[in-house]
Parts: structure tokens; sequence; C-alpha cells
């Protein structure tokens, strides 16, 4: 009947603690009022309040497009959408030194608590309590507004798994598990607290530079209104708008593995902002995220790495406490779900601390728990992109218009949408970057690394976690 969903919270949140792969939710959402949220909508709400807009060419180079070699602008949704329909109006706006034709633009990162803070009402469109996490709305929610070929270069998230609502148009989503981490070619340039990009344009891979890419493994999925991705923790991905407008809607879940993860981002930003402010400026390479509005000191940064360090000590010593109390009831506990911790001294949400991905202790092997998970119409599996063309591949996918209306058509931990700030690095790391991305000859070899080529190396995912472990058993004798 009208209302019923497939899944109850409770099913809904063990699919998502537990699942790690990514898949796509129908028919849960029917009845969520942010489905209305289409970009003519958002812009009478806003009422002609101004958002900050990163514009990029359409033209596929071999290089991402990564947000510091993009433009900005401030515009409302009113001028957005008049220049992306062409009209003349916008010869005279602030995207007139844009051609509609030749770039896209992309309101992204928009945390809703910022944009809609005196309209708190509306955060109630929101409504994640139906996938299991009761009192997350809006408020802890970020907005994307783009227009067509609007894209994010190929990244991870450090911290917590993701939930996608598509409200309008479609965005193809190309993810990659955490296994092919080696063959994406990670790189911390440029630096972004939780953010590790791949030095490779999924768009328009340089198999030349990047010949283990050839060993990765996409899952493509076309989302699609009124569907809900999840994108499992670490899972690599590169998003791109298909559609002349498109919105969506995410919210990031906390984790207890954010703990280590932590941790990890504080080793990282230590050495990167060490040593790269270390370098004489010059108008080269901009090393530093517009996400990032400065490259902190190294107190600071020592600080931020004894906060993280305690508070995963803190959450370990309370997970060892409560195991024992859990195995002491565990002959009445067979849900398997894990028992709820304490708050988080930094960056916490109190109603998700104690999530883990590993949360529901099944004692099975990987394959029986697939086996439970309940995948269907309601609950498809973005398989690898060799087996699209399977039963449950990406026709099967395609918006459901049943949990669809008729329409025309909290922060993420440790990142905040910040004004945009360039800061700069060496004549010599300009110069060796770009001539070894260029010419593999071993003279260029010898004599072009720079310093970006070393932090590659250094602070590589698998380097920091073995760090970040060496430093918790010295901090934890």
């Amino acid at each position: 009947g009208e209302g019923v969903k497939p899944f109850t919270p409770e099913k809904a949140k063990e699919i998502v603690m537990t699942l790690q792969q990514p898949a796509v939710f129908c028919n849960m959402v029917g009845h969520w009022p942010a489905l209305h949220w289409n970009v003519k909508y958002l812009s009478a709400m806003l009422d002609g309040k101004t958002i900050q807009f990163r514009l990029g060419l359409k033209t596929v180079d071999l290089v991402p497009q990564f947000e510091t070699r993009c433009s900005y602008v401030e515009a409302t949704l009113e001028e957005f959408l008049a220049w992306n329909c062409g009209q003349p109006s916008c010869l005279s706006g602030p995207f007139s030194c844009f051609d509609s034709s030749k770039y896209w633009a992309y309101a992204d990162y928009k945390y809703i608590a910022r944009i809609f803070e005196d309209k708190p009402e509306i955060f109630q469109d929101i409504r994640w309590s139906d996938f299991g996490f009761p009192g997350r709305s809006g408020k802890e929610s970020t907005l994307w507004i783009g227009s067509e070929g609007a894209n994010t270069p190929c990244h991870l998230d450090s911290y917590g798994c993701n939930l996608v609502l598509q409200v309008e148009g479609r965005k193809r989503w190309h993810l990659f598990p955490p296994g092919d981490t080696g063959f994406l070619y990670p790189t911390r340039i440029p630096y972004e607290e939780s953010s590790i990009f791949s030095k490779v344009n999924i768009a328009n891979p340089d198999l030349k530079r990047f010949p283990k890419f050839r060993n990765s493994t996409a899952h493509v999925v076309t989302l699609s209104p009124g569907q809900v991705l999840l994108v499992p923790r670490h899972w690599w991905h590169y998003v791109e708008s298909i559609d002349p407008v498109t919105v969506s809607i995410n919210s990031w879940i906390e984790l207890d593995a954010d703990h280590e993860a932590r941790v990890e981002e504080a080793i990282t930003r230590m050495l990167v902002c060490a040593i790269k402010s270390a370098e004489n400026p010059s108008d080269g390479d901009l090393w530093l995220n517009p996400t990032e509005v400065e490259a902190t000191s190294h107190e600071i940064n020592l600080q931020y790495l004894n906060q993280a360090v305690s508070a995963y000590l803190k959450c370990q010593k309370t997970s060892v406490s409560e195991q024992a109390h859990c195995s002491s009831t565990a002959a009445e506990q067979r849900t398997g779900a894990s028992c709820k911790r304490k708050k988080r001294e930094v960056g916490c949400d109190p109603d998700s601390c104690g999530l883990l991905t590993r949360g529901f202790d099944f004692s099975t092997s990987k394959a029986e728990e697939l086996q439970k998970i309940p995948f269907g119409p309601h609950l498809i599996q973005v398989l690898p992109q060799s087996q699209e063309t399977s039963s449950m591949g990406a026709v099967a996918v395609e918006s459901d218009s049943r949990d669809l209306p008729c329409e025309n058509e909290g922060e993420h931990v440790g990142k905040l949408q910040r004004r945009r700030k360039q800061l700069v690095m060496s004549n010599d790391c300009e110069m060796s970057a770009h001539q070894m991305d260029s010419d593999s000859s071993p003279r260029t070899l010898q004599t072009a690394l720079s310093t970006n080529d070393l932090l590659d190396c250094l602070v590589n995912p698998h380097v920091i976690n073995l760090v970040a472990q060496l430093l918790l058993e010295r901090t934890g004798v």
C-alpha cells in the first residue's frame, strides 16, 4: 500500500552497516518532501541568496580537473538556470565570462544547515530515519547542484560511509573497491583533509602514465531521481552529471573505524603541511584545496594528532569493557548488533558513535553474509562494469517512476566549506611534476623528482596506515 517501504529502518540500517559493496535502494523515499527540491523550488526557497559555483571546462583532458584548476563565481540559482539555458540576460551576470556550451557549473558541498539556516523547518524534508538513523535530517546533509558535465574527481573519503539521494536529473557513478587503491595512483596533492584523490582522470585515463589502472574494476551505475546510493567505506568514486540540471543530497554516516582514520589524517596533515610549507612560494602549483583555508602550523597539527590518538584510545577502552558485557549476554542477544558506544571526543554524532562497518558481528563468512542481503527490485547491486548486461545490471537501476512525484524537470567529519584561498609552492616542483608526467625517459626520471613525488610515496594510504599502527602501539604501552 501507499507509504509502505520495502525495508524497515532496522533492516535498512543493517544493510548500510554490513554491506561492503555499493548498492541502490529503490522505493524508500517516495514520501520525502525533499523529492520536490528541484532547482526551481530551491531557487524560490533561497529567495535571491547567492551561493558559490565551481566552473570547469567540458573538454576532457588527460589530467583530472581538480578544484584548484577550476574557476569560481557567486550567483543565485535563478542566474544559474538562466545561464544554463543560454538566456541573453546572462551576458552581464556573474557567468558572463563563461560560455555554457564550453563550461559546466557545480554548486557542490553546500551544507544544508548553512544555506537554509533561516529556514530550519526545511531540514525535516529529509528523513534519514527511514534508513535507521533517527534524528538525522537535512541538518546533517549536503546539497549538490550541477549542470551537465559537472563532475567530482575520483577520490575516496577517509571517514564514514555515504548515502546519496538523487532528486533531479541523473548522475553516473564510477566506483572502485578499496582493493584497487594501488591501481588508482593515490595522491594528497591537492591536499584536503579526509579526501584522497586519484591521479587518473577516470573519464579519459592516461594509460601510458598510469598503466596499472588497467587492472582496476569499475562498478558503474546511473542514479536516477528517487533512488538512494550506498557508497561503502573507502570506495573510490568519480561522479558526473549527465542531464542538463542535477540535484542530489547526501549524508555521511559516521563509523567507529573513523577513530583510526582520524589518526591517519592527522599524521598526513602534519607531513604535508610541514614539507609543503618549507618550500619557497611561487605562482606555480596550488597544493592546498579551496576547501582548506590555510596550512596549519606544526604546533596545531601536533595538537590535532594528540586529540585524535586520545579519542581512539578512549573508544578502544570503552569498546573492551562493553565487549566483555556483550559476551556475557550473547545468548540473549543473537541479533549480532554491536553494543552502543560512548560519544566520540572529536566530531562524533552522539547517536551514531559505535556504528561499525563490522558492527553486526556475524560469525558467518562473507559469502554467507551476502546471501542474507535481500537483493532484488528494492535493493540493486552495483556490479562490475563487465557484468552490467546481467539481469541485475545498469538497466535494472533506472528510475522507478512509482517512487517519484510528478515534476517537470552536519557536516561531514573533518571537512569545512570555507572561502577559497590559494597557497602556492616552488618553481622546482612546478617544473618537475609536469615533466615527469609527460616524459618517462630515464633522464627525466633521474632528474625531475619533485616534493610532490616524495609526498605521494610518503603519505601513501598504506604507508600512513602502518605509521598510525606503530604510533598507536607506542602510545598504548
